[in-house]
This record gives structure tokens, C-alpha cells and sequence, in this order.
């Protein structure tokens, strides 16, 4: 049998209203005594209204440059060497949190988490996705070890921003879809496996049951159980699935059309869940499965999540258009290939002209 290798959870995970106030108290009793901040400008306004008075921890603030990418993580690893901290704290979104993870890891230094959104499972996992100072995608690394702690103060989740909780939603949908394609096939699953497996096939329960009323309490600013349960799918159930379930649980098709779709322009606008919300379609094209593209197109169209090309931006879908993002997708060393079947440039571009015909066939 395939050795898995496991990483289940932070060493403390806590989501609870005013937890902030006990960070001092959390810190200490890690031996933190003194830590390095880290947060961007949007984040760090986010959290202010919540943050508590540190009076026995020694601290430094630092607001990084807008990526996680080798220079920053060297710059922020060294100063904390330098400046002999014993932890650093990232508070705000998914590359603020992904930075605090790497230069922790390079530091030899624990880290501290507390999320300023709801759209991504960084908080979760040991897992930084890297960047260069332009903000292309270089990589993405797996440390070792987990975050020591993760506080989530629901309010400030509440009131992120709108488009990037519903991107987060669809991303965190993925998590089923292509689990799913890779474990399906597999007879005899190992325990984290079947861990996997389950946590996957609830991100899509639990997201299809209640996020209709998780975006209302983001529309209102009134907090409810809908929004904690849907946080908590995109934080802990997202991060779960790949966390027991290792490359089986990471990424397959939808994420490889994602990165298809980076070569046209037109959809740089589109925020990462937006184009991996597409790339579910196109997969469950590939994968033959009309009937579940029926199944969750009402829950894509209330949440107002793109269907098709034209949805993120594309004007004129065109046929050079299509199989420019084809060609993309299908690269030796994308996702895309642990989908049954020859994936080519052929076979996805006929997938996404039959999703666009079927997509303005349904919604005209």
C-alpha cells in the first residue's frame, strides 16, 4: 500500500468571539516572549478593532510587500533571526499566513495564525504557495511542521470582502470534485484516506446546505451559524482533505484549467476560487457527468459564480482562445493528469466548447 504522509492539524485550532483577548496568555504559555508580526495593510486594519493590548509580550510589526515570494521570505526569516524572536504571527489572508509558515520554517521559529478571511484553508495546513516579486506562481512548499496555533475571530471574517468569501466557497467546493476523480477508483483505502475522502464529500454537503446563509450574514454583518459553519469548511474541512490525504487530496482538474485560464488577460480580474469554479465544470465535462454539472448549477447561479468563459471576462470567446488555455492545461506537469483518460489539447477544448454551448443553451 502507498505510504501517505499525514498533516492533520495546527497544535491548537480555536474560532470563538473575542479569543483574541487570550493571544497573550496562548503566547506565554508557548514560551513566546517575544514575536515578530507580520500583516498586510487591509488585514491589519481588519483585525485592529479586535486586537488586544499586549503588555507582556514583546513585539514587532511588519507589513509585507504583497507576496510571498523567496526574497520576502529570506527578508522576514532574517530579521527574526536577527532580532531573536521566539514566534512570528501572521495575521490576514492566505499570503500573509503562507509567509508567516515559510519564514517560520526557515527561522527554525513556530508560527502563530490568526486568518483576516475566509477564502482559503492556509490557516490550516503547512503548506505556503510561492510566488516570485512579480506574483507568478513558482511553487508550493510542505513543511514539516503544522502552525502551533490558529485564532479565528469570526467577526472579522464576517465583514472581509464579499467576493473573496463566495471565491473561497467555490474554491473549497473543488475540494470534492477532485478528491473524488482520485479516490473513487481506489478499492481498498487506507484510514487517511477514507479521512480524506469523507472531509471531501462534506466540504460540498455542508457548502451546498448553508452557504446561501452564510453570504447573507457577510451581506448583513450579522453573524450567524451558517457563516461559522461555511468558514470552517473553507478553513479546517478544505484543509483536512489534504492534509489525510496527501497529493489524493490536493488538486486534479479544476485547478489545472485555473492555471490554464492565467494565459488570457481577460481573466486576470477573476479571483482564484472564480476560475476554479470553472475548471469544475470543465472537469466533470471530461469526466462525462452532465448530470452533476444540472445538480449544482442553481447553487453556482445564487451565489453568482461564473459558468462559463464569458462570466469571467472572456468577450469574444473565441476557438484560438480556447485552445490557448487548453494548451496551458495540459502541460506534463499539471494536475489534469491524474483524470482517467489521455488529457490533450484536443480533448479539453472540446470539453470547454461543449460547456460553453450547454452553459448558454441553459441560462438564455
Amino acid at each position: 500500500m502507498e505510504t501517505i504522509s499525514v498533516h492533520g492539524a495546527p497544535s491548537e485550532y480555536v474560532l470563538q468571539e473575542g479569543i483574541l483577548h487570550q493571544l497573550e496568555a496562548k503566547l506565554q504559555e508557548r514560551g513566546l516572549h517575544k514575536v515578530f508580526i507580520v500583516h498586510g495593510q487591509k488585514s491589519w486594519e481588519a483585525a485592529k478593532p479586535y486586537w488586544p493590548s499586549l503588555t507582556s509580550v514583546e513585539y514587532v510589526e511588519y507589513s509585507y510587500h504583497g507576496e510571498n515570494s523567496l526574497t520576502e521570505i529570506e527578508a522576514v526569516a532574517k530579521l527574526i533571526t536577527e532580532g531573536s524572536f521566539d514566534g512570528i504571527v501572521g495575521v490576514g489572508g492566505g499570503k500573509v499566513l503562507d509567509l508567516a509558515k515559510s519564514a517560520g520554517h526557515v527561522a527554525h521559529k513556530p508560527a502563530v495564525l490568526i486568518p483576516t478571511l475566509s477564502s482559503n484553508c492556509s490557516p490550516w495546513t503547512p503548506v505556503s504557495v510561492i510566488y516570485d516579486d512579480a506574483g507568478t506562481f513558482i511553487r508550493f512548499d510542505i513543511y514539516p511542521e503544522s502552525a502551533s496555533l490558529v485564532l479565528v475571530e469570526p467577526r472579522i471574517l464576517l465583514h472581509g470582502p464579499l467576493d473573496m468569501f463566495i471565491a473561497g466557497i467555490a474554491d473549497t467546493l473543488a475540494k470534492w470534485y477532485e478528491a473524488d476523480v482520485q479516490l473513487a477508483a481506489i478499492a481498498n483505502k487506507s484510514i487517511p484516506l477514507e479521512i480524506c475522502y469523507y472531509t471531501a464529500k462534506q466540504c460540498k454537503d455542508v457548502l451546498l446546505s448553508y452557504s446561501e446563509g452564510a453570504v447573507n450574514a457577510a451581506k448583513t454583518g450579522v453573524l450567524n451559524d451558517d457563516f461559522i459553519k461555511v468558514a470552517e469548511t473553507v478553513i479546517m474541512l478544505g484543509g483536512m482533505v489534504g492534509g489525510f490525504g496527501d497529493h489524493y487530496g490536493r488538486v486534479a482538474g479544476a485547478h489545472a484549467v485555473h492555471n490554464g485560464l492565467t494565459v488570457l488577460e481577460e481573466t486576470h480580474h477573476a479571483l482564484h476560487g472564480e476560475k476554479v469554479a470553472y475548471g469544475i465544470l470543465v472537469q466533470l465535462v471530461l469526466e462525462n457527468k452532465w448530470t452533476e454539472i444540472d445538480a449544482i448549477l442553481p447553487f453556482y447561479q445564487k451565489l453568482d459564480i461564473p459558468l462559463s468563459l464569458e462570466g469571467l471576462g472572456v468577450k469574444q470567446v473565441t476557438k484560438e482562445k480556447i485552445l490557448q488555455v487548453a494548451e496551458k492545461t495540459v502541460v506534463p506537469e499539471e494536475s489534469i493528469h491524474v483524470l482517467p483518460g489521455e488529457m490533450n489539447v484536443e480533448t479539453v477544448s472540446r470539453a470547454m466548447i461543449e460547456l460553453e454551448n450547454y452553459i448558454q443553451a441553459k441560462v438564455r
